[in-house]
């Protein structure tokens, strides 16, 4: 797992042993970020479900603003410190060991971009959606990026499923603030 551009291109991230966590593969988070380039510098950064930091951490070396991590499990809190104490420069984050919902109920304005990957065995990016709809925690120009191992299905009020991508088992569904009607 590497960083794929910016001012930390190449930079090789701690990895968990065994397979209990999944951090989102190479090949799916260059797409991703192929999809998202215009939307990363400059940005508003959640990584609620972050794992290792692997998308958090790409968006730093890509001049986002500033990004907010969080998960819920304490190892994996100790490997994102491990890789954000290998970053050289200013950048502006913090790190959060929590409830993914709590989270967000307490979330201080808007993010440009979410990034919601949360265990594939625990369904709980729809509650993650739900929240950040209803908090509008997205601001109006502003993505989240859903990822599961299956399609998306249904609606989320205040939210639009605008794209998806599939990249062999793992799916890839954007969402923007649903435009409101005048």
């Amino acid at each position: 797992m590497r960083i794929i551009s910016g001012r930390y291109r190449g930079l090789k991230l701690n990895e968990f042993a065994g397979n209990d966590i999944r951090p989102t593969a190479d090949r799916v988070k260059e797409s991703l970020f192929n999809i998202l380039y215009d939307k990363v510098f400059g940005a508003r950064v959640l990584d609620l479900f972050c794992g290792s930091g692997n998308l958090g951490i790409e968006c730093l070396s890509r001049g986002a603003a500033s990004v907010d991590f969080n998960d819920i499990s304490p190892q994996s809190v100790k490997v994102l410190k491990g890789n954000l104490a290998r970053l050289k420069g200013e950048n502006v984050y913090t790190v959060t060991t929590g409830d993914y919902a709590a989270f967000l109920n307490n979330a201080r304005g808007a993010y440009d971009l979410i990034f919601i990957d949360p265990p594939y065995a625990l369904d709980v990016g729809l509650t993650a959606l739900k929240i950040i709809a209803e908090r509008s925690l997205l601001t109006d120009g502003g993505v989240a990026v859903y990822e599961r191992d299956r399609p998306f299905e249904g609606t989320i009020c205040g939210l639009e499923a605008y794209d998806e991508r599939k990249y062999g088992k793992t799916y890839l569904t954007f969402f923007r603030p649903a435009k409101t009607e005048e």
